[in-house]
């Protein structure tokens, strides 16, 4: 017996403008059961989270190659 699924995540390999979005949203919204679609805006928090976590790798990296 398989598990039920209530919804799913899509994640955006870059962040895009509103405009270009659009077209995704709809092609989306346009699958077969798909209730409602909802962007989810990019922050200031969300760059330097992304920046940190950057930083941090760099660090492992340059440690393990000394």
């Amino acid at each position: 017996m398989t598990d039920r699924l209530k919804g799913l995540t899509v994640t955006l390999e870059d962040s895009i403008n509103e405009d270009s979005a659009i077209r995704i949203i709809e092609a989306i919204s346009m699958v077969k059961g798909v209730l409602v679609v909802t962007p989810s805006v990019d922050n200031f928090g969300d760059i330097m989270n992304r920046s940190r976590i950057k930083h941090e790798l760099r660090q492992k990296l340059f440690r393990a190659l000394e």
